[in-house]
């Protein structure tokens, strides 16, 4: 059976090609994909060749957000049936290494993950019309559920855990710090946990559009005014919680200087080494606490996604087909007109 495949061979070379996809074996569907979303680790992968250290060294199928619907069915898988809509998890963890007994799968040892050049030989994606994946990684979705967004669950998913790892946010003063595709899912979550105030910083009008409708109450260019977080940083510091979603000096520095003493900043941004101001972290007994991927948190994002309790929709700022696939990258490349771009599949 034939498939078309989204393969990246190095720095800026994407092609789309035939291939042709597997039979399902003991325990694995044929699933055919419906809609997968561009992550930034796909457009770093693309334009940059890698991400810091992590380089790709073979080509590599691209592609770790999707949703489908099941092709065919291997032995002895119950539950699932020709037909159903499902969420596919990228993330498989051994569940044997010491991590993954502790409770720690984010941390496996032996981690999988599709769409990664982390492992070689490279874990491929999920960008093709069908592939075979184990049945474990799939969560059947009501069969009117719009596949949109459930190709969304991956990133909810690691805005849920932030929000875990950040504790309480009931009635908090909460700041974050880049509204691309994960800082406006976290004010969404935020807003979902009852946050009293949620003010997004970015440099885009774009993202600052969707940030509003996901749940912030203020949303702040700060490309067009520098000086409009001056004001929460008065008296020590304004917010209990930050998101810091960018990454970037400047938006960290910012976001300490607005924390309040024993704020905590939850670190969801990921780039190379950054200078933080140390002092002021000591001296406003400040919680610095990094956030990484997710586990229980996927399956409690496909419920947040279909029961309705949080729309995830409006992120999603374009559309394309697969065969326009190397003009869905520009555009997510460019922040002024998009956050997330997905490609749509034979589904």
């Amino acid at each position: 059976m034939k498939t078309r495949v989204c393969r990246l061979y190095g720095q800026n070379e994407l092609r789309i090609e035939t291939d042709t996809a597997a039979e399902p074996e003991e325990g694995q569907v044929l699933l055919s994909i419906a809609a997968g979303g561009i992550c930034g680790s796909d457009m770093h992968y693309l334009t940059q060749g890698g991400i810091g250290t992590i380089r790709v060294r073979e080509p590599i199928i691209l592609g770790h957000e999707a949703s489908g619907r099941v092709e065919r069915v291997g032995t002895g898988v119950t539950g699932f049936v020709e037909g159903d809509a499902v969420a596919i998890n990228p993330s498989r963890s051994c569940g044997t290494c010491r991590f993954c007994t502790e409770g720690l799968h984010m941390h496996c040892l032996n981690m999988r993950f599709n769409g990664s050049a982390m492992r070689l030989p490279h874990e491929q994606g999920l960008f093709r019309d069908r592939l075979v994946v184990e049945a474990a990684q799939c969560i059947k979705v009501p069969a009117d559920a719009d596949l949109s967004a459930v190709a969304c669950t991956e990133p909810l998913a690691v805005c849920l855990h932030a929000a875990r790892i950040a504790g309480e946010i009931a009635g908090t003063r909460v700041l974050i710090t880049g509204a691309g595709p994960i800082g406006a899912l976290c004010a969404a979550v935020a807003a979902h946990e009852g946050a009293s105030e949620i003010v997004v910083t970015d440099l885009q009008d774009t993202a600052l559009d969707v940030a509003a409708r996901m749940g912030a109450t203020r949303c702040i260019n700060v490309m067009r005014d520098s000086t409009a977080l001056a004001e929460y940083e008065a008296d020590k510091g304004h917010f209990d919680l930050v998101f810091e979603c960018s990454a970037v000096e400047s938006a960290i520095r910012s976001a300490i200087a607005s924390l309040r003493p024993r704020g905590t900043l939850v670190q969801v941004g990921v780039a190379g080494d950054t200078p933080i101001p140390m002092n002021a972290i000591v001296a406003k007994e400040i919680k610095l606490q990094g956030t990484f991927r997710f586990h229980e948190e996927f399956g409690q994002a496909v419920d947040a996604i279909t029961s309705g309790r949080i729309n995830v929709l409006p992120i999603i700022t374009q559309r394309f087909p697969l065969d326009q696939a190397t003009e869905a990258f520009v555009t997510a490349a460019d922040r002024s007109r998009a956050v997330k771009v997905h490609l749509n599949f034979l589904t």
